[in-house]
């Protein structure tokens, strides 16, 4: 039997490894909000907690070794063998940074879509609340959305902000490398939101033309890192940025000779992009997690494989309840191979049904008129079936 086929027998072969979240007796379909840990994250806590007993304020040696691994199993997922990574805790202090690097003041506008995560639509909000001019362009259609979006990105543009995957509708965004293209033409930074990419569709950032993009994303969701676990993959010429929000982790390494009178130096590398005292036990989980999916053969493709069959088998389910399109429906124009890592269904009522559904034992996610079923490489196909069936039962009463 191949590692699929095992993947969607009931128990799923899988599953046994998660028996701290009770995978296999739980319908935990918001995977692609928050997937279930490994038990093997336990392991990876408990050493952060042993680590500091045994050396207290001498752990951070330890600590930062874990933050280089974790750093390495980012690279390896982005086939990226030599790029520079920033650590956070979350994007949002990733953007943060990378906004204040770059140069607002003498091109004082910014290009985005209307289809951005809420780290992205919340911050530029503000700022457009502050006199920075911000330019939504909308998702559809979506064949010329990269297409529009270079042709804002003008000389008074510091930079385009635009996700790899729509977080509402899952559906991947085409186009990337002629985008990527025209800002470098243009000298307009490009940074590319793979949250939603990152452990269900494959991201090689040199294949897909994004070698001198900024790509920010994490692992609270595809790759079951857990919180604080995120990352902001920098460009070469990152080098030449100075961060307005910095920490005092930016000064490590930094040397004598780049001292400028009245200057702050700056660390080479990711930690250019450094903040400040973190917790790193998140690390220490997160490093686990990435040896768990090594020794699982876990890789993108592999993960890219199982996604598409259990998106695609809850499309056919959904289809197969007929049900009245006023009511719930779903894109069935676009090809399964340029959708993301969930299904996506649009209901007026999707609140209520995310609700009722829960009532019910099973897990989902709403967001405005989009209900959301995630999938995860733990859920056997039966599960499924079982969560889909129970859409129809809450509709019927």
């Amino acid at each position: 039997m191949t590692m699929l086929a095992a993947l969607r027998t009931s128990p799923n072969v899988l599953a046994s490894h998660y028996s701290r979240f009770a995978v296999a007796d739980r319908l935990l379909l918001s995977a692609h909000s928050h997937q279930a840990w490994p038990d093997v994250a336990e392991e990876g806590l408990l050493e952060a907690f042993a680590d500091a007993a045994r050396d207290v304020d001498e752990k951070w040696a330890r600590a930062f070794a874990k933050a280089d691994e974790l750093r390495a199993g980012f690279r390896a997922l982005l086939s990226d063998a030599n790029g520079e990574y920033a650590l956070g805790t979350n994007t949002h202090d990733l953007v943060l940074r990378f906004l204040s690097a770059i140069e607002l003041r003498k091109r004082p506008r910014l290009v985005t879509t209307d289809g951005e995560f809420h780290t992205l639509r919340r911050q530029l909000a503000r700022l457009a609340e502050e006199g920075v001019e911000v330019v939504r362009v909308p998702v559809d259609p979506m064949p010329t959305l990269a297409e529009r979006l270079a042709a804002e990105a003008d000389g008074r543009t510091a930079a385009v902000l635009v996700s790899a995957v729509l977080f509402e509708t899952a559906r991947i965004v085409p186009g990337l490398p002629h985008l990527a293209q025209a800002c470098r033409d243009r000298s307009v930074e490009l940074l590319v939101d793979a949250y939603h990419a990152l452990g269900v569709v494959p991201f090689p950032v040199h294949e897909l033309g994004l070698t001198n993009a900024w790509v920010v994303g994490g692992g609270y969701k595809y790759l079951q890192l857990g919180e604080g676990n995120c990352v902001l993959r920098l460009p070469a010429h990152a080098q030449e940025l100075r961060p307005v929000i910095t920490g005092w982790y930016a000064e490590f390494g930094a040397l004598a000779d780049e001292r400028r009178p009245g200057e702050l130096a700056y660390a080479s590398g990711g930690d250019r992009f450094a903040g400040a005292t973190y917790d790193p036990s998140s690390h220490y989980r997160g490093v686990r997690v990435q040896r768990f999916f090594a020794e699982h053969g876990l890789t993108p493709d592999f993960l890219r494989e199982v996604s598409q069959h259990q998106v695609g088998l809850l499309a056919r389910c959904f289809d197969d309840l007929a049900l009245p399109s006023d009511v719930v429906t779903r894109d069935r124009e676009t090809p399964a191979d340029e959708i993301g890592g969930f299904l996506s269904l649009r209901s007026p009522r999707a609140t209520h049904l995310r609700e009722a559904l829960a009532e019910r034992g099973v897990r989902t996610d709403s967001r405005g008129p989009y209900l959301r079923f995630g999938p995860a490489p733990y859920l056997s196909d039966a599960q499924l079936e079982a969560a889909m069936s129970t859409l129809r039962d809450v509709l019927e009463h």
